[in-house]
């Protein structure tokens, strides 16, 4: 697929907030993309309230998507109620598609389960295999750093809260694993390197200097 829009919207996870995508909206600035970051209420809204909020977005022109967490979760489920939408590629950063081993254990527990609130429902299930018009692209972390692994059974190699084989979703266009944290994606600098060859070609490239 040829695409030329340097439009891009970061979504961010749960318990975040727009803040959080900063930095990776100037690296893409840098690289000379059009970045808009798109917030959303994760435990009191959640994915039902985001999702309609999202759709017309994405209406208003093509444009890629950039998600971190439970925003690709999001971003694919807007996706699959709305093939028709202008958008040609998603990269994902550590977006548990395939379901979250940490929010079904935090959902089993009394002094845990409200802590996700709305967005409990769709952490715990992931999404269908991918079938739709946009090209996917997943990155996943493998330094077990964060919370996650305090709370939920997370098996192989993992993110600290997201594990790698959770993010292995069918129907993906690319996959890359690298050495980083949950939280890490979001400040690094081959993440984002990596981002941009995908928005061009469709595919993640090889190592290469990180430069933006």
């Amino acid at each position: 697929m040829v695409t030329t829009t340097q439009r891009v919207i970061l979504t961010h996870g749960l318990w975040m907030n727009r803040l959080s995508m900063q930095a990776m909206a100037a690296r893409l600035r840098h690289a000379g993309f059009a970045p808009e970051i798109f917030g959303y209420a994760t435990v009191v809204g959640g994915p039902d309230s985001a999702i309609p909020r999202l759709v017309k977005r994405l209406e208003r022109g093509p444009a890629h998507v950039l998600a971190h967490s439970l925003g690709g979760l999001v971003v694919l489920s807007a996706l699959q109620r709305h093939p028709e939408l202008p958008v040609p590629r998603v990269v994902c950063l550590g977006s548990p598609l395939c379901g979250s081993a940490a929010a079904g254990g935090m959902a089993g527990r009394v002094w845990t389960a409200a802590s996700l609130g709305r967005s409990a429902d769709l952490l715990r299930r992931g999404c269908e295999p991918w079938a739709g018009p946009a090209e996917i692209g997943m990155i996943a972390g493998r330094s077990p750093y964060g919370l996650g692994r305090f709370v939920g059974r997370i098996h192989g190699e993992n993110d600290g809260t997201v594990s790698v084989a959770e993010t292995r979703l069918r129907g993906l266009a690319d996959h890359v694993v690298l050495e980083t944290s949950h939280s890490g994606l979001l400040f690094s600098a081959e993440v984002a390197r990596l981002a941009v060859s995908f928005f061009q070609n469709g595919r993640f490239d090889g190592p290469g200097p990180a430069n933006l």
